[in-house]
């Protein structure tokens, strides 16, 4: 089994920045796709940014140029960095593994508010 635990959250005004950590229980980079997630409120879960095991990344359109997902193998950590934060991206941020085809793990979320 495969433990996520997110944390970094908390509240931020419009502009700032936050960066989100991910702990994995062990090194399991090489057999999973880390992903982060957000779902805000009557919203569905979205993707915001994936890292693959070449360290290719991608990004949902809406967060591109503002957020960076990131890695550090020797803590078994993924990262998301986040600036100029914005109203809309308020939500609960989740930390996800995937391995083809059906197979997911996820932490239990961190809340990010972003608000004057």
């Amino acid at each position: 089994q495969v433990q996520l635990v997110e944390s970094g959250g908390g509240l931020v005004q419009p502009g700032g920045s936050l960066k989100l950590s991910c702990a994995a229980s062990g090194n399991i980079f090489p057999y999973y796709i880390m992903g982060w997630y957000r779902q805000a409120p009557g919203k569905q879960r979205d993707l915001v940014a994936r890292i693959f095991n070449s360290d290719s990344t991608n990004y949902a359109h809406s967060v591109k140029g503002r957020f960076t997902i990131s890695r550090d193998n020797a803590k078994n950590t993924v990262y998301l960095q986040m600036n100029s934060l914005k109203p809309e991206d308020t939500a609960v941020y989740y930390c996800n593994a995937h391995r083809n085809p059906s197979t997911d793990y996820w932490g239990k979320g961190t809340l990010v508010t972003v608000s004057s």
